[in-house]
């Protein structure tokens, strides 16, 4: 299996000033030498996100002028919430601090207004690592279900992470789909939920990334533990064959709407960004690395001796997300946001 894709998929358009043919940006080449980026992870240590911030830790450093070194932080508090509030209001604003935050922060301030105290069009969206599709899966041992039917009928208990996928997709299934998904949150990443699912604390997870399946519990599917019951994108993942989408399951036109706006979320699925406010040359620095990084003969040898499947999406094109989500009409957005009120169904 082919784990490693680099597609950037727009041209970066970058006018910066380069110092002996080093392309590097001369201020930003000055500005880093001798000091360190902190990369803040807005999700838990052994999950997909910490997998792939640490992957790129571990190179980014040697496309940025001064070749700073990148140090991984792990700040998983609420979903990426409080890492994504620090990035907008906290963070340093002269290029030391970047972010991979978890994709649920791309509608958060639909979901969760009161506590999303940050504004994702003034952020400089650096890059993505990857695309998403997601599956719903239940743990043969403990449970009963066995097709994307079986969602509909019977309850199934799934692990949850505060205002992020695996308890945002599943309440808003039950709301539009009529799914029986009974949700326990209070989880820091899906490969906490793993080690519940497999000491039968939950009985599956709803919203669980395809590439961080493959990496965290491979073994679940060649020693067949799961059962596959469903994915979710806004296209069908080939690898997972005719497994069912949830759109294949939505009653209305509306409703299918509100579900896209949610899908569109996992086509910019593992977003880096920096705070506001950073000098402009300095995030063209940035964004020239990950540039690089898609090229990168070493990155990509280790992403494939680790199983990360990376597909780097560029700036561009995930600042067109950023530009569609905030964009998206009233009676849409009002509609996803009360999907997950307390009373829907």
């Amino acid at each position: 299996m082919q784990t490693v894709r680099t597609r950037m998929r727009l041209v970066f358009v970058l006018t910066v000033l380069s110092v002996g043919g080093s392309g590097f940006p001369a201020v930003a080449q000055d500005f880093y030498a001798g000091k360190q980026i902190t990369l803040i992870v807005g999700a838990g240590v052994g999950g997909g996100y910490d997998h792939q911030a640490r992957l790129v830790a571990r190179h980014l450093g040697r496309h940025i002028g001064g070749n700073p070194p990148i140090i991984v932080q792990n700040m998983p508090a609420a979903g990426s919430m409080a890492a994504t509030n620090y990035m907008f209001s906290t963070a340093p604003r002269d290029g030391t601090a970047i972010a991979l935050i978890q994709r649920g922060m791309l509608l958060a301030k639909l979901t969760y207004p009161s506590s999303a105290r940050f504004e994702i069009d003034k952020f400089r969206w650096l890059a993505s690592l990857n695309s998403e599709t997601a599956v719903t899966l239940a743990w043969n041992a403990t449970s009963t279900h066995r097709s994307a039917r079986d969602l509909l009928a019977s309850e199934l208990i799934v692990g949850g992470i505060a205002g992020v996928d695996p308890e945002t997709t599943p309440k808003l299934y039950n709301s539009l789909l009529g799914t029986k998904f009974k949700v326990v949150t209070g989880y820091n990443s899906t490969a906490e939920i793993a080690l519940a699912i497999e000491r039968g604390e939950v009985q599956g997870i709803a919203d669980f990334s395809w590439s961080s399946l493959k990496v965290v519990r491979p073994h679940w599917l060649s020693e067949k533990k799961v059962t596959m019951l469903m994915q979710g994108a806004l296209t069908n993942d080939p690898e997972l064959g005719d497994l069912p989408n949830a759109l294949d399951f939505v009653k209305n036109a509306d409703d299918r709407k509100v579900l896209e706006l949610h899908f569109t979320q996992k086509t910019a699925a593992r977003p880096i960004i920096s705070p506001p406010g950073v000098p402009a040359e300095r995030v063209a620095a940035l964004i020239s690395a990950f540039k690089a990084l898609g090229q990168d003969r070493e990155f990509l040898a280790d992403a494939e001796r680790s199983k990360q499947e990376i597909e780097l999406i560029s700036s561009e094109e995930v600042e067109k997300v950023v530009r569609l989500i905030v964009s998206t009409p009233a009676d849409i957005a009002d509609r996803y946001a009360k999907a997950f009120a307390p009373e829907a169904k």
